[in-house]
């Protein structure tokens, strides 16, 4: 035996090596105080109810309810990149395949643990699948994510299944093979689910008739914001990943992913980008020119103040133009503090762009 090695080290991937302990010690203090902070919230809110959010009879969403869409729309990296790699057969995608879909597992948990806070009364979960609004498209929301959800779990069980260990059971060998075997049909169904729940949340908003800063018309019975949804979730969510994946290799000083994964990426998730700033632009445009005048309103009366001010709507947009023109440019991608840089805004943007479209649009 040899007694320089770990005790636990046979349960590690080939090559794998352990960080030193003042470093994952550190790291996870920081991890568990973020933790303790969101228990602490979470235990104020069922103990106390929604109230402590922020929420009134005027305000219908705390706070609380931007992260809860921001983590879905940055966790699509999750189902677009499946769809990539086992659908479209991008191949040099398989190395970063894994890690998408363990940030997707965590984004779309951490959603449902929130939407536990937001019902207020946990105990009743299940009154959304069993008495169903079906004119609300909040119940497409419901079971888009639950199911989807089901499937990132089973797209993240092989990833358990191939530790070196339970890897020696000819059952759990095979059943893994087994997974790898039909994945591209749950990419594909990951896909389909993700796209119209993503959509659904964006098409939530904007049929509220009565909030002029989110009616939007649109295509048939879904509104511009539907489409708008799911080109800013598959634009953000590679970018995200990337993310994830730098900060990982910064805090464990070990390399997960080469530099021409990241690379490829970036030009993907630029050209998603272009669209749906194209897109974006012109929704903004069409909102501020026609479709509030024919409320009788005007722009300047959709803002107010400095929380609440013009000055959120013009960095959204800013945060979408910069990163677009920089991105698509393979000179500039190619240096990694500004592909990164770049990255953080386009996340910004739709972080800011689901504020504007919960919080402020109240």
């Amino acid at each position: 035996m040899d007694y320089s090695r770990p005790v636990d080290a046979e349960l590690f991937p080939e090559g794998c090596e352990r960080c030193s302990l003042t470093k994952f010690t550190g790291w996870m203090t920081f991890l568990g105080l973020i933790f303790l902070w969101g228990l602490y919230a979470a235990v104020r809110v069922l103990s106390f109810g929604l109230g402590e959010t922020g929420m009134d009879d005027y305000f219908g969403f705390g706070l609380w309810i931007t992260f809860d869409l921001a983590v879905i729309a940055l966790g699509a990296g999750a189902f677009f990149t499946g769809a990539l790699r086992y659908i479209l057969n991008i191949d040099e995608l398989k190395n970063i395949v894994n890690l998408a879909a363990v940030i997707g597992f965590l984004c779309y948990t951490g959603a449902m643990l929130i939407l536990v806070l937001d019902i207020g009364q946990p105990i009743r979960c299940w009154f959304g699948y069993w008495y169903p609004n079906v004119h609300s498209m909040l119940t497409e929301v419901i079971f888009c994510i639950t199911c989807y959800c089901i499937v990132l779990i089973l797209e993240f069980v092989p990833l358990i299944l191939e530790n070196r260990q339970l890897m020696k059971k000819r059952f759990i060998h095979a059943l893994a093979h087994n997974f790898h075997v039909y994945m591209p049909i749950f990419a594909g169904i990951g896909a389909f689910l993700s796209t119209f729940h993503q959509g659904s949340l964006g098409g939530m908003y904007g049929v509220l008739f009565g909030r002029p800063y989110l009616f939007r018309e649109g295509f048939f019975i879904w509104p511009w914001t539907f489409f708008l949804f799911v080109l800013s979730a598959v634009a953000s969510g590679p970018m995200f990943t990337v993310l994830i994946c730098a900060l990982i290799e910064k805090m464990s000083g070990r390399k997960l992913v080469s530099w021409e994964v990241k690379q490829l990426m970036a030009k993907i998730a630029a050209t998603m980008l272009l669209v749906y700033t194209v897109f974006k632009c012109l929704d903004s445009w069409y909102w501020a020119t026609d479709t509030l005048i024919g409320e009788g309103l005007t722009f300047d009366q959709m803002f107010h103040g400095w929380i609440y001010g013009k000055w959120l709507f013009w960095l959204e947009h800013l945060c979408l133009i910069i990163p677009r023109t920089v991105l698509l440019c393979k000179g500039l991608r190619a240096k990694a503090p500004i592909m990164y840089s770049m990255m953080f805004l386009t996340c910004t943007s739709i972080v800011l762009n689901r504020y504007l479209l919960t919080v402020q649009g109240l």
